[in-house]
């Protein structure tokens, strides 16, 4: 089951989501057809299920084994198959959110199990009823919730795209869309569990009068509110969709984690039984209140935000001195000057430059506006990880994969260039014709420089170098497995301070006429 969930994961990212769809949908409907044959044709109860599953968790891990066969992203050598520390480090790292996110649920779970046991056994139905029964609830729930989630994750490309090319009312639109749809599925089934919990239950089998009195007063109590999950789940969905990893990440995980275990603990100490019904309401409530001022705040306001441009345009020469192509990459700490080193440079050199104008070609390849790309590009936080664990790509995952693609691509053209940051020191690692650059100098002056630049008091430009040189190094290292201030990832570092920026300039020149004898 491990090996074939974990190749699953590593086909749909070498593009072949079908496949790996076909080989779960295979497994699945393998174990519905083998569990009655083995449980009733067999004659082996609960022992025949568990051979069901198991035949079908090994068809599913052979049709995904038969894929490698077919990688179109990845050629598999003997010397890749090695145990490395760095890289097992790397993975643990880009899992540790997912690993949050799902032993959190492992944590309801533990605290719900608990207190059911612990209350049911005070109560006339005992310890044992209210979690068998629980656990039918929470899975019925379970399906409900993915017909939803499945719903908003559908939207997230068209709400994406739309807002990155700042046409919000399309946005508002499919927003729309999606809540009138999943209000329509959430209300079926709220009508459901209120009118025939007695026939979901038999379901998936039969009880006592008291086992079935508990099963019908669960569904009606605790999934009480079920319909306000139409508005709270396609919610974090639009937050994701539209860049708020903060937002998407507390209201992805507001019910579960926040509301619900606070509600199981306080209601169950008063009301024993009772309080745990009562939390599943409780809890789905106010994460309703939550979702729903949190997108009300969010619409009124679209469209509002502006974003400073601090990218530099494209004003240099463009007589090109050297005798051989060349790439430049610039990468700087906030307030360095290294745009500016980089532009110099371009305009000494006598290439194109990269920054303002890579921008607006990345605009007009993707549709996104240049105010969006601006916002979202190099702003890695735990939060966002985080909220990438529950519903996937992030919109910092494809600004830079769609980042990525552009520089490539400007680095098959013939025309030397210098572009600043974007990891493409990293991107290009590769090309034999690239020189890395690195731009730094101590706290005082870039506080001077950034308070005169873009005009902010001496205090708040500090925090404001702290904390986006702290988003560009996350950024960084989550896309390449590099420390960003390693100066062992660059071939030039030059400390602006010393030299001042014109003659920093002037120093890479040299070094690139002599290198290159231009």
């Amino acid at each position: 089951m491990i090996i074939g969930t974990s190749l699953n994961s590593i086909i749909r990212a070498d593009g072949s989501p079908k496949y790996a769809m076909t080989s779960m949908v295979s497994g699945a409907i393998l174990n519905v057809i083998l569990d009655p044959i083995f449980i009733f044709a067999f004659g082996m109860g609960v022992k025949g299920a568990a051979i069901a599953t198991i035949i079908s968790q090994i068809l599913t891990c052979i049709i995904n084994a038969l894929y490698l066969r077919r990688l179109k992203s990845i050629v598999i050598e003997k010397e890749n198959i090695k145990f490395d520390f760095k890289k097992l480090i790397k993975i643990l790292t880009l899992g540790i959110s997912s690993f949050i996110t799902q032993m959190s649920f492992v944590l309801v779970m533990a605290v719900q199990n608990n207190l059911l046991a612990k209350y049911g056994a005070l109560s006339k139905y005992g310890a044992e009823i209210p979690i068998t029964v629980f656990g039918i609830v929470m899975k019925i729930n379970q399906i409900l919730n993915s017909i939803i989630l499945g719903i908003a994750v559908g939207s997230q490309p068209i709400l994406g795209y739309n807002y990155g090319a700042r046409k919000f009312d399309r946005v508002k639109q499919t927003l729309k869309y999606v809540l009138t749809v999943s209000l329509i599925v959430s209300t079926t089934a709220f009508i459901l569990f209120q009118t025939i919990p007695d026939k979901l239950i038999l379901i998936f089998g039969n009880g006592d009068n008291l086992y079935m009195e508990f099963a019908c007063i669960a569904f009606r109590t605790y999934l009480l509110f079920c319909i306000l999950g139409g508005v709270q789940i396609p919610s974090g969905i639009f937050f994701q969709a539209i860049g708020k990893s903060a937002k998407s990440a507390i209201l992805s995980l507001s019910r579960q984690i926040l509301l619900l275990i606070p509600a199981m603990v306080i209601l169950g100490s008063i009301f024993k039984i009772n309080g745990l019904l009562y939390s599943g309401p409780v809890a789905d409530g106010l994460a309703f209140l939550l979702a729903l001022i949190l997108i009300i705040f969010e619409i009124k306001n679209l469209g509002t935000s502006k974003v400073k441009s601090t990218a530099l345009i494209d004003d240099t020469r463009t007589d090109n001195i050297l005798k051989e192509k060349v790439i430049i990459t610039i990468a700087r700490e906030y307030g360095s000057g290294g745009r500016y080193v980089g532009r110099l440079v371009a305009d000494k050199l006598g290439i194109k430059f990269y920054d303002k104008d890579f921008i607006k070609r990345l605009s007009e390849e993707t549709g996104m506006s240049e105010e969006y790309i601006e916002e979202n590009e190099q702003k890695m936080t735990f939060i966002s990880s985080l909220d990438r664990a529950y519903y996937g790509l992030s919109t910092e995952d494809e600004l830079f994969i769609k980042e990525t693609e552009l520089v490539k691509k400007l680095a098959k053209n013939k025309e030397s260039f210098v572009i600043v940051g974007r990891c493409a020191d990293f991107i290009l690692k590769d090309n034999k014709n690239v020189v890395k650059v690195f731009i730094y100098s101590d706290n005082e002056s870039k506080i001077k420089r950034a308070s005169k630049i873009y005009g902010i008091d001496s205090k708040k430009a500090e925090k404001e170098i702290k904390n986006i040189d702290k988003l560009r190094a996350n950024h960084y290292k989550y896309y390449t497995g590099k420390e960003w201030k390693d100066y062992s990832n660059f071939d030039i570092c030059i400390n602006s301070d010393k030299f001042g920026v014109e003659k920093s300039a002037e120093i890479i020149c040299d070094m690139l006429k002599s290198k290159i004898k231009a």
